[in-house]
């Protein structure tokens, strides 16, 4: 099932279509963002915050009091801490950073932008970020947002997707070709 324009799909799209329609009707869509980039980044950083979202092993109180302790302590907004509690109680925090990409491509569409995903070997600086972004935009004719991923296996270069492209630049992709040729 697709919804908002075909953006968004599934149950995390479900989601993340309902948390965004709450934040536009209530005008709290950038209180609900930073507070989604927060989670975004607690979950890379913590295995307790990962292990609470997606353990099957603790039961529905548990998790709910954990990720209400949680978005305490992080000071999230009131609506994005109301709507971890829906999802605890229905026992789909394990689907959070799904949610959380879908929001943001409603959120980017909304302001104009195509997202990118970008998946580098090490974190990219605010400058290399802009240069990205600049050549983005221009090869995309519009704005453009950055979803960043670090992945260490990729040795060096980048990949980037945006929407059904992909440009593999990665030193991983570049070796693998350079041997499929030398057994030529």
């Amino acid at each position: 099932m697709e919804t908002s324009g075909g953006i968004v799909a599934g149950l995390s799209g479900r989601y993340a279509t309902a948390l965004f329609d709450l934040a536009s009707e209530g005008k709290s869509l950038d209180g609900v963002s930073a507070s989604l980039a927060q989670l975004k980044s607690a979950l890379a950083d913590s295995e307790d915050l990962r292990m609470l979202t997606a353990s099957p092993m603790l039961d529905r109180v548990s998790t709910a009091r954990g990720i209400a302790a949680v978005a305490g302590a992080m000071q999230l907004d009131t609506l994005t801490t109301h709507f971890l509690g829906v999802l605890a109680a229905n026992r789909r925090l394990g689907q959070l950073p799904n949610i959380i990409r879908d929001f943001n491509a409603l959120a980017a569409r909304q302001r104009g932008e195509t997202t990118a995903e970008v998946t580098s070997a090490h974190p990219l600086d605010a400058e290399q970020q802009d240069a990205l972004k600049a050549k983005l935009r221009a090869g995309l004719k519009r704005d453009v947002a950055l979803e960043l991923k670090v992945d260490k296996d990729i040795l060096g270069g980048l990949i980037v997707r945006v929407g059904s492209r992909m440009i593999d630049s990665s030193l991983r992709t570049k070796l693998a070709t350079l041997s499929t040729a030398m057994k030529g």
